[in-house]
């Protein structure tokens, strides 16, 4: 359905008939906790449920399996009650859909507060308190306190960064938003049996994903460990050096699928998932 359509059923059914009739009334409070904008999306007899409270969550819901038809692939080959770790979740796309279509464990991680609200929110609309566990921090290659610098203020943004203001190119971004932030290390929260050692792990943080990787070296050389999604900028050599650390470890990735997964215009040209798997 059409989401303005749907948005306008929302609205006459939560709008009292003595408000609707009146023009020009003001919207009521309770009419407006009444709206239940959402979408739902099927995989076979499953239906996955998003919120979209605004247009950017509209937009990765309409996008879940053309904007990286790769990471949807992956998460097709995951097995029942696997365990994925999620860094640099956002709103929980991929969390969701891995949780509900594959019956997975699933601890994610969003620092971002409106992303963390409204991955709550997809969390608790789809029944998976049980199977999926969000945590509001970033992971990189240390704990610290210090702030997580935003590229806007919104659910659904992204391009964040902890601990410096930088862009996806690792250069400087005056950022005129911030808020408080704590990091860890995937490492320290395995060894305090926070969580398991994961099956798979997704990594997308534009532009730290090196120090999340070697928050993650401990880990990495467990077996069980058995493939890693990270978005890798090829135009950094930090990134570069990603591709050499993983193989050091034992990881092997398809250059056919790089080669599709990288984007070839734009401010995010040379950018694209790397699938590592042992």
């Amino acid at each position: 359905m059409n989401p303005i359509r749907m948005l306008s059923r929302a609205f006459r059914k939560a709008v009292p008939a003595a408000t609707a009739d009146a023009p020009g009334a003001p919207l009521t409070l309770e009419a407006y906790q009444a709206l239940d904008p959402h979408i739902t999306v099927r995989e076979g007899d499953i239906e996955v449920n998003f919120a979209t409270p605004n247009i950017p969550a509209q937009f990765r819901v309409h996008t879940l399996r053309s904007k990286e038809p790769d990471t949807i692939e992956w998460i097709a080959g995951f097995g029942a009650d696997e365990v994925l770790v999620d860094i640099g979740a956002n709103v929980g796309m991929y969390t969701i859909w891995a949780a509900k279509t594959r019956g997975m464990r699933v601890f994610a991680f969003e620092p971002e507060s409106q992303n963390y609200a409204l991955l709550y929110r997809n969390i608790i609309r789809n029944g998976l308190s049980d199977r999926v566990t969000g945590f509001c921090l970033a992971l990189s290659d240390e704990m610290a306190y210090s702030r997580l610098y935003l590229s806007e203020f919104h659910a659904g943004g992204s391009c964040h960064t902890f601990g410096e203001q930088l862009d996806h190119r690792l250069e400087h971004r005056a950022s005129k938003y911030s808020q408080g932030c704590i990091s860890t290390t995937l490492d320290r929260l395995v060894a305090d049996a926070v969580l398991p050692v994961p099956n798979h792990i997704k990594i997308d943080v534009d532009g730290l994903e090196h120090k999340v990787l070697h928050g993650c070296a401990e880990t990495l050389r467990d077996s069980r460990v058995k493939s890693v999604l990270v978005e890798i900028n090829t135009n950094l050599e930090l990134h570069r050096n990603i591709i050499r650390e993983m193989a050091a470890l034992g990881f092997a990735y398809s250059q056919d699928q790089v080669s599709k997964a990288l984007r070839s215009e734009g401010a995010f040209a040379g950018v694209g998932n790397h699938i590592f798997c042992r």
